[in-house]
Parts: structure tokens; sequence; C-alpha cells
């Protein structure tokens, strides 16, 4: 009886080893997995972030070519906008071999792609930069003769403004004095001016073969001696210039000398002192002479 309690104590000691043997096989084995599985899990992420760094390394060149371009290069621009689309769907993407192996893939393409696109990108950088500079060379002479052209025509316009201005009639030899008129009509020189009936002033218009021939008229202004203007005394303008005159002088010039006299009556009796006699042509002052009366 004994023997048997003993052969049944026996092998429930054999049975429970077992069983222990087991059960800790089984919790060595799923430590293992568990193990396993973050390791896995671990180089999975690893591999998933060096994939993620590529591609950010590879936008920054895009980035970089894009910003060097003053003009849009719409393929750069394009292949940028693929990374970041393969970048967006990595991020979201599960942990796992086959994906990260078709991400390295496409990568892979797109390393590829930027080779050839930044190639391109170099080349048309050179051509450019050469067209750039021969431009530039272009400008250079463009200016050049810009600033001749520019010369010329300063150098016109100072001629223009030379032989404007010296076609203008000039008088020379202007004088003046006072006669005294008899009924015969001879005139009598005077310096008195009690006596004088009247003011003769004699000029001559020189020669100017740059004024065409035809009537000409020049203005004369009398003054007496407290400045009022003698004769018509009327008023004619000139751009902004108003020019009190006391007669005007009417002729016809035939491209030579002309010798010619003209009188201004007083508004009254001759005053003593000094007069001032002036030639206008139109409102440039030409000629200029005094004279006084005692």
């Amino acid at each position: 009886m004994e023997s048997s309690n003993s052969n049944k104590n026996t092998g429930l000691k054999i049975a429970l080893g077992i069983l222990l043997a087991l059960f800790i096989g089984t919790g060595f084995y799923t430590s293992k997995l568990y193990n396993d599985k973050k390791q896995n899990e671990a180089e999975l992420t690893k591999e998933k972030q060096l994939v993620m760094n590529d591609l950010s390394n590879m936008a920054k060149q895009y980035d970089i070519a894009i910003g060097e371009n003053k003009v849009a290069n719409e393929d750069l621009a394009e292949a940028r906008n693929r990374i970041q689309g393969l970048m967006d769907s990595l991020k979201i993407s599960q942990n796992s071999v086959n994906s990260l192996m078709s991400f390295r893939k496409k990568y892979r393409s797109l390393q590829e792609e930027m080779n050839t696109l930044l190639a391109e990108n170099d080349k048309l950088k050179i051509e450019n930069s050469l067209l750039a500079t021969s431009l530039d060379s272009t400008n250079v002479r463009l200016a050049e003769r810009t600033m001749f052209t520019d010369s010329l025509l300063v150098q016109n316009t100072e001629l223009a403004t030379v032989v404007e201005n010296a076609a203008v009639l000039q008088t020379v030899g202007l004088k003046a004095f006072g006669v005294i008129e008899r009924n015969s009509g001879k005139l009598i020189p005077t310096e008195r001016a009690r006596r004088s009936d009247k003011i003769r002033l004699c000029y001559t218009v020189a020669k100017n073969t740059l004024v065409g021939a035809g009537d000409k008229e020049l203005y004369v202004q009398v003054l007496d001696p407290n400045d009022n203007v003698l004769g018509a005394n009327e008023q004619i303008q000139f751009d902004e210039t108003v020019l009190n005159y006391s007669l005007v002088s009417k002729f016809n010039y035939e491209n030579r000398n002309l010798n010619i006299c003209e009188f201004v009556s007083p508004n009254g009796d001759f005053s003593k002192g000094r007069y001032v006699v002036n030639i206008f042509n139109k409102k440039e002052l030409v000629s200029t002479t005094e004279f006084t009366l005692e």
C-alpha cells in the first residue's frame, strides 16, 4: 500500500517538474519574441528616420536650386512637390519591411531624377551667366551709344541755340540828339531842351546772312530825364515781358547794311537832363545810347 502511494507521489512530482519546465521555456520564448519585436520595431523606426532624413536633404537641395533661379523652374518645383508628398506619406506609414523597401525604391528613383534635374539646372545657370555677361556687354555698348547720342543732342541743341541767337538783327552806330525843325523841313541839331522840337535818332541795321530778307521791325524806346516814355508810349508783351515803346521802326531788310533814322516828338516840352534811347528786337535789347539836353 505504501509502495503504491510512493509511486503516485513520484509521478506527480515528475509531472509538476515537466509543467514547470514547460512554463519556464514558454516564458523564455515569449520574452525572446517580445524583445525581438521591440528590436525590429526600433530598427524599422531608425530605418524610417534615415529615409526621412534622406528625403529632407533632397528637398533642401531642391530649395537651394529653386532659390538660385530668378525665373521659376517648373520641373524643379514639381520634383520638390513629389518629395514633399513622399515625406508626408512616410510619416503616416506603418513600420514594416515591405513599406520601407517601397519608400527606399521611390527615394532612389527620385535621387536619379534629382541628379538629372540639377545637372540640367547647372547647365542652364552657366548658359544664363554667359547670356547675362553678353547682355551686360550689350547694355554697356548701348549705354555708351546713348551717352554719345545724348552728347550729340546736347551739342546740336547748343548749336541750334547759337544759330538761333545769331539769327537776330543787330544795330550799330546808334546816335540821338535834339533837333530844331524849320518850316522848310530843314533840321538843325541842338542841345537846348527849350529849343528842341523833336528827337532824331539814327542807327544802322548790320548785315546778317543768317536773317532772311523781308519786312522787319524794331522797337524804339526813348526815356526822358524822369524815365517817362516819350512818343506813342504804347505797350507790347513778349511772353512774360511787357515793353513800353515810343515807336515801331519798320523797314525792308535786304541782307545788307541799312541806315535808318526816326523821329520822336515830346508829349509836351522837353525837360533838361539825360535822355536814354533803347532799340529792342522784340524783347531783346540790341542797342542803347544817351544824350543830354540843357
